[in-house]
């Protein structure tokens, strides 16, 4: 929403401010809207390979979509460990076997959708969750490895904003190349009237305008939203891992979830008293 919000903006003040000076149907020249978009389209496929094509165009369809990590959200993800590290305390690591085995089909994952809908983060979870199931394990150790699996996976994500930051650096260049080749074709008319050549050199400029603008105005601020979706989605296995460190390091489940509530976000994060009061009433 605040992108194309943006957008208007953008476009209201570019086109607006020109408009009451000059003509906008000088900036109306479509062959020049063409070779920018071909240009732009050409070279970011030049530039990659299959498999980054699709996390970038991936992250182009996320960045319509509004973040589902709210404070809703976090309350769910912490009410589920705080209910799995319960039932650990209570029955023993056993006790967990099958909702971790089968997360779909657990009655305990079941009951939080918002957790369970992040596939990704379920599995962070589950996997962690197996391996102390599994048998005896250095904390120390298992921190290395969920800090490493969270750079990968932080890395990862952060592709598609890194491609089309680089594509939006690109574009001016292109915009260059634009005006160059308009100019080309006027030094190729120095014939003809001077209303004429102005006219031509006019739409050859459009060029170096057109990339200026949608290098700036329109495609890097898509890659400034695909960063800002990045670090939300990295915070939820942040916390995931601080929890069950918590929990492997002796401290009890209400203590390992407070644990968690603190590193995430001041504008999602409840209040101590609000995830105590949701605690009970999941009970």
């Amino acid at each position: 929403m605040f992108l194309l919000i943006g957008y208007v903006i953008i476009l209201a003040s570019a086109l607006g401010t020109y408009a009451v000076h000059g003509s906008l149907a000088a900036l109306f020249v479509p062959t020049e809207y063409i070779a920018i978009v071909g240009l732009l389209i050409g070279g970011f496929v030049a530039s990659n390979n299959p498999s980054s094509l699709k996390a970038a165009v991936g992250g182009l369809a996320a960045v319509f979509k509004n973040s589902p990590y709210n404070r809703a959200f976090y309350i769910e993800l912490l009410a589920l460990l705080f209910e799995i590290l319960t039932k650990v305390r209570k029955e023993g690591l056993m006790a967990i076997e099958q909702d971790v085995e089968n997360p779909e089909g657990s009655a305990i994952f079941g009951k939080y959708p918002l957790v369970l809908h992040d596939h990704h983060l379920v599995e962070f979870i589950t996997d962690y969750l197996r391996m102390m199931v599994s048998g005896s394990l250095n904390a120390i150790e298992v921190e290395g490895l969920m800090d490493q699996e969270i750079e990968t996976h932080h890395i990862e994500a952060h592709l598609p904003a890194h491609l089309i930051s680089k594509a939006a650096d690109s574009v001016p260049a292109f915009g260059i190349v634009v005006a160059v080749m308009g100019v080309v074709n006027v030094m190729g008319s120095v014939g003809e009237p001077p209303a004429v050549l102005g006219k031509m050199i006019g739409g050859a400029l459009v060029g170096t305008f057109l990339g200026i603008l949608v290098s700036y105005g329109f495609v890097g601020p898509i890659a400034s939203q695909l960063e800002l979706k990045v670090e939300d989605g990295s915070k939820p296995f942040q916390v995931a891992k601080v929890v069950l460190l918590a929990s492997m390091n002796g401290y009890p489940p209400q203590m390992a979830v407070e644990f968690g509530r603190k590193v995430l976000w001041s504008t999602v994060r409840p209040t101590f008293a609000e995830l105590e009061e949701e605690l009970k009433n999941r009970k």
